[in-house]
């Protein structure tokens, strides 16, 4: 008896999300159909002239927002930012420093200090386990 392999695939907005892009900026015909894991590793490994774009000008999707500008998406809520940006608004953003940017910044290095400081303590031998 030999096994079938079923191909894997992905709703479009799932791929996006991987591919690290903005789903409504995608082609039509990338959004309108299924994207088999196949398909997401070429695109990864030699990504066609749409998504290069998509990757290097945007629009950007809010987690690709808050990374570029070294903050959470949390803290783009608070910003009041929903819509996805471009790199040149991304770029216009860090170049004015504005005060709630400067802000989230300062409170997105208090949680990477923090969890650094969580996962150092836990993974010290001479202490217990919890």
């Amino acid at each position: 008896m030999t096994s079938r392999r079923t191909t894997q695939t992905m709703k479009p907005a799932t791929a996006a999300k991987k591919l690290g892009v903005y789903l409504d900026a995608t082609p039509a015909e990338f959004r309108e159909g299924v994207v088999s894991r196949d398909q997401l590793n070429a695109l990864q490994a030699d990504p066609p002239a749409w998504l290069r774009e998509l990757r290097r000008n945007g629009p950007h999707p809010r987690q690709v927002v808050a990374a570029k500008l070294g903050i959470s998406i949390g803290g783009l809520a608070r910003a009041g930012i929903s819509d996805p940006l471009t790199t040149e608004q991304i770029d216009t953003l860090r170049a004015d420093g504005p005060e709630w940017l400067r802000r989230e910044r300062a409170t997105q290095a208090e949680a990477r200090k923090e969890a650094a400081r969580a996962k150092a303590k836990n993974a010290d031998p001479r202490r217990p386990p919890s």
